[in-house]
């Protein structure tokens, strides 16, 4: 997808004009509000660093939890604003108002390089509806539209979709970030033009979540590994006994459809670790996936299988994974998707590109402290699984077209 991009423009299509940024800021906050995971927000300082260092008047826009049109105090950004202003090295003003005169006025008020947060866009009803008039009063902030927001480029709002479009209509530009250029580099490139060997692994609970994921992916890659509890349902159409494991019984005949149609590229778990309760200091066993016994689930990939992987990922070019092995939250149950994630890594260290979709498999890679070891981790949970699937993303799609598009 040829988007126009930050890269794209010149410093003197910056200097002095206001950019309008739409930035995900959607972080978690502890009971007494502060935040307790900064990445998102670390995510987007190359853009605004670029922005600032070009001359431009930095205008963030972002939404923050479901407030359903609501002004609601514990769903402000201002601790965000804090926050950004401690990583920048410098005052990042905020106001509690996103669009109206008093905001516009905001904008016009700041210097160059200066930046100003403005509030919630969902205390808007009309935001997650791509409200037009919302839309509108939105463009009156910005000379350049940028949107950094990749996490919610899934999501056609007025901030993410319906502003470009506006802007684009009255000749202002509307470009990718750094953050969102590099998620459409690096998962566009692995879909469109991959090194191969082409790995990708695919995890979670539910193969009716994944479904889109593995009918796109199968016909691009040359294996796809599958964990998880996604796994059982497999199993269950294979005709093994499942015990009380986690079963899509209304998708046995999709998941049969699937085993009869992938080849050889597809890899189920050999073994399986099993328990009687998915909690800590559960009574764990690794088994055999034919050897489930009745009234224990499978909780994890085994130690087999979590070699094998080892060794598809070894000689691997390229490697996508999307969904962790196991209950990993459960320290019990975490060995699978370690020993995959340490397996990535090792294939990033061998020279190949590793990417990680997003959701459950970044917050896993970050905890056991291999995000650095991964060639690009993606921010986007939802909108990297939409964008597996081979689905438009609303918020990409409204950007101006690059000049070979």
């Amino acid at each position: 997808m040829n988007k126009l991009s930050l890269n794209d423009l010149s410093a003197e299509q910056l200097r002095g004009k206001r950019a309008l940024v739409r930035v995900d800021y959607n972080v978690p906050l502890d009971a007494g509000g502060a935040i307790t995971d900064d990445t998102r927000i670390a995510a987007t300082v190359p853009t605004l660093v670029h922005l600032v260092e070009a001359g431009a008047r930095v205008v963030l826009l972002s939404h923050f939890g479901r407030p359903k049109g609501k002004v609601v105090a514990e769903m402000s950004l201002r601790p965000a604003a804090a926050r950004l202003g401690e990583l920048l090295g410098r005052e990042v003003r905020f106001l509690d108002q996103s669009v109206g005169p008093d905001a516009v006025a905001a904008t016009h008020a700041l210097g160059d390089g200066e930046v100003l947060l403005l509030e919630n866009t969902r205390f808007h009803a009309g935001e997650e509806k791509n409200d037009a008039e919302l839309a509108r009063q939105m463009a009156e902030l910005g000379d350049v539209y940028v949107n950094d927001a990749f996490g919610a480029a899934h999501r056609a709002h007025s901030s993410t979709a319906g502003v470009a479009e506006v802007m684009k209509g009255e000749g202002k530009p509307a470009v990718a970030g750094l953050l969102m250029a590099r998620e459409l580099e690096y998962l566009g490139g692995a879909l469109e033009n991959p090194q191969r060997p082409f790995v990708a692994i695919l995890g979670g609970s539910k193969i009716s979540g994944k479904i889109d994921v593995i009918n796109h992916l199968l016909p691009k890659v040359d294996r796809l590994l599958i964990g998880g509890a996604m796994a059982n349902t497999f199993f269950k159409a294979m005709g093994l006994q499942t015990g009380t494991s986690l079963v899509e019984d209304d998708r046995l005949e999709m998941a049969r459809s699937l085993l009869d149609g992938s080849g050889d590229r597809l890899s189920l778990p050999v073994d399986v670790t099993v328990t009687d309760k998915l909690e800590a200091g559960a009574n764990t066993a690794a088994v055999s996936r034919e050897a489930i016994p009745a009234g224990r689930s499978a909780a994890d990939i085994g130690p087999k299988t979590i070699e094998a992987f080892r060794g598809e990922l070894a000689g691997a070019r390229t490697v996508l994974w999307n969904g962790p092995m196991g209950v990993f939250e459960v320290p019990e149950f975490a060995a699978g998707t370690r020993g995959v994630a340490e397996a990535v890594a090792a294939a990033t260290d061998a020279g190949a590109t590793t990417i990680i979709g997003g959701g459950d498999s970044a917050a896993a890679v970050s905890e056991m402290g291999l995000e650095s070891r991964m060639s690009h981790v993606s921010t986007g949970g939802g909108a990297s699984l939409e964008f597996l699937e081979g689905k438009e993303l609303p918020g990409v799609a409204a950007l101006s077209d690059g000049a070979s598009s």
